[in-house]
């Protein structure tokens, strides 16, 4: 099974989310989708879309994002939401239910994952984010 991470609907956005864009952007990226030779064989393709607050999680996004899966052989698309550098702050349920329903109403399985390791700041980004500040208090230790 094939997942792309895609995380945004704009390449400006997503360079900066997922580096690679630069290099592959999202209309190459979802060309290449439709031309994936896996979906003659009735397999389709998984998207993950992490849900930043106030960056990528509007209904317009939402619209957006059914606008350009059009015609790729998408099996479902997975949100999840973010305690990454740039989302300190949870998304509202009702928010993600907007963004998920409009997906979903346009004929694609929209599951929220459930983020798990908050607890431990082991959630997506955390960790990273605890050992840079570790980081950086050894080195003004060291000074």
């Amino acid at each position: 099974m094939l997942a792309i991470s895609l995380h945004a609907v704009r390449d400006e956005l997503r360079d900066e989310l997922v580096p690679l864009n630069k290099k592959y952007p999202l209309k190459e990226l979802l060309q290449a989708c439709r031309d994936y030779p896996g979906a003659s064989n009735a397999r389709r393709i998984t998207f993950e879309y992490v849900m930043l607050k106030g960056v990528n999680d509007s209904a317009k996004e939402a619209r957006e994002l059914v606008r350009l899966l059009k015609g790729v052989p998408a099996r479902s698309i997975s949100f999840l939401q973010s305690l990454a550098r740039r989302a300190l702050r949870m998304l509202d349920w009702e928010t993600i239910e907007r963004f998920s329903d409009i997906v979903f109403n346009a004929g694609y399985a929209s599951p929220v994952r459930t983020p798990r390791g908050r607890d431990i700041l082991a959630a997506c980004g955390q960790l990273k984010s605890e050992t840079e500040k570790l980081r950086a208090r050894a080195r003004l230790a060291v000074e």
